[in-house]
């Protein structure tokens, strides 16, 4: 009896219990992932230096634009994979599968070696013109490029797990390697002092946890996943470019947040200097943690309106369209509220030892927390979209939001309201976009019949 309790189907009728408990992984799983960098945070600005915290946060765009890959595959990929599975075609959905998988591989696996390669000319073309802050961006990104192929592995399996039924599974494999890097930071940046390379290693072996455990586990022949990587595999052009463009949104995404912080970074130098840009950097560790329930909301629950969709049953796609967006609305409500009272000690976490940095850091996270408002619906909308294998609105979402929205406001706003206009942009962006997306929501409900 428990076991049919507990064991959710992508085919079944989803309540709100049976919904909230099959994306619960999915949020905890964005969480547990968060640790990496909010926890290298914490210990290079408090044990390293105010020089080494920037310059993580500085190549952090470079690394998480290389993880898109694995975004976009994952989102996709998964998108198209659902779709087959409620066709009723397992071996064909294996298929795709396994391709996808080889192709972020492969792919990021290029483009680590690239960006190895370049890492000086990339840090200096982002600002690092010091000596010391060059040097440490150097150091945090190698280290951080020899694990990205499988930290991409473990952003494109995230969403494949839940396709496979197994959304648990990635919750207890995002927990282990996030307890990997927090042990790992303590021991190498505290008792054997190496410093930032220290929190460089203690994550890219935790990323190499989770991208080599769910190889290992889809490779298997007896497990009840309903997905294994299969050997030899065929190619399916069709599939590949389907799952890119319905991922192209999240791609988009995710990417246009590296591209857009390089203009908040020179902003944020003009304005601010340094102390601007480790604020910046604190905004974006707590965003990870607010933003883990919108975000593992949609990852969650794509996989089941692909499904549907794919097995034409309109009513359960008009539950899981009403569920979304009421969901989605009350969760903003209440995550806003919290982001604004706790925005001081948030702060405290990682800039206690210094007054000013900490009283513009707390000012900083109080503005930006207004657009988390109309975040929550823009992500789920473009996610959405994803599911629907509609990759052209997705990206559309997603792109104007995280993009062409963004830079208009961090162009503009600080001209009007000087360092607030920085903060203030994201809320004119997100709110912005909030119609768009009401607009194709309602706009698509006939085509879809959701």
């Amino acid at each position: 009896m428990r076991k049919s309790h507990t064991m959710i189907q992508l085919s079944d009728h989803f309540t709100y219990g049976k919904l909230l408990r099959f994306v619960m992984p999915s949020i905890l799983m964005i969480l547990c992932m968060s640790v990496y960098g909010i926890v290298d945070g914490f210990f290079v600005s408090n044990f390293v230096s105010k020089t080494a915290f920037a310059a993580v946060n500085l190549m952090m765009p470079v690394l998480m634009g290389v993880a898109t890959i694995g975004f976009m595959i994952g989102t996709g990929g998964s998108a198209v994979v659902s779709k087959t599975l409620g066709e009723g075609d397992k071996v064909r959905a294996n298929q795709y599968f396994t391709m996808l998988i080889l192709f972020a591989f492969v792919i990021s696996a290029v483009l680590a070696v690239i960006g190895f390669l370049f890492a000086p000319q990339i840090a200096a073309g982002f600002g690092a013109k010091e000596e010391e802050m060059l040097k440490d961006c150097i150091l945090y990104s190698r280290i951080l490029f020899i694990a990205t192929p499988l930290y991409v592995l473990q952003q494109a399996f995230q969403s494949f797990y839940v396709a496979a039924q197994k959304p648990e599974l990635s919750l207890k494999v995002s927990i282990f390697a996030g307890l990997t890097n927090m042990i790992l930071d303590y021991l190498l940046i505290v008792p054997f002092q190496m410093g930032l390379a220290g929190a460089a290693i203690a994550t890219a072996v935790s990323q190499a946890v989770g991208g080599i455990f769910p190889i290992l586990y889809f490779s298997r022949k007896n497990n009840s996943s309903l997905l294994r990587l299969q050997f030899p595999f065929s190619l399916h052009w069709r599939a590949l470019r389907t799952a890119c463009a319905n991922g192209s949104s999240e791609m988009v995404s995710n990417l246009s947040v590296s591209l857009v912080s390089i203009l908040y970074n020179y902003q944020l130098m003009k304005f601010a200097g340094e102390d601007g840009i480790a604020a910046y950097g604190v905004i974006m560790y707590v965003a990870i943690i607010f933003n883990a329930v919108f975000m593992g909301y949609s990852i969650g629950s794509a996989p089941i309106v692909s499904f549907h969709y794919g097995a034409k049953n309109h009513a359960e796609l008009k539950n899981m369209f009403r569920k979304g967006i009421l969901l989605i609305g009350g969760s903003s409500i209440v995550i806003t509220a919290a982001a604004i009272g706790f925005a001081k000690p948030l702060a405290m976490i990682f800039t206690s030892y210094d007054a000013a940095l900490l009283a513009l850091t707390t000012r900083a996270c109080q503005i930006y927390s207004i657009s988390y408002l109309f975040m929550g619906m823009n992500i789920w909308a473009s996610s959405f979209f994803t599911a629907l294998n509609n990759g052209l609105i997705s990206a559309c979402i997603s792109f104007l939001r995280t993009f062409l929205f963004q830079i208009a406001a961090i162009l503009l706003l600080p001209q009007l309201l000087g360092i607030d206009g920085i903060w203030s942009s994201v809320v004119l962006a997100e709110f912005t976009a909030i119609l768009i997306s009401v607009a194709f929501l309602l706009g698509k409900r006939k085509k879809y019949q959701y």
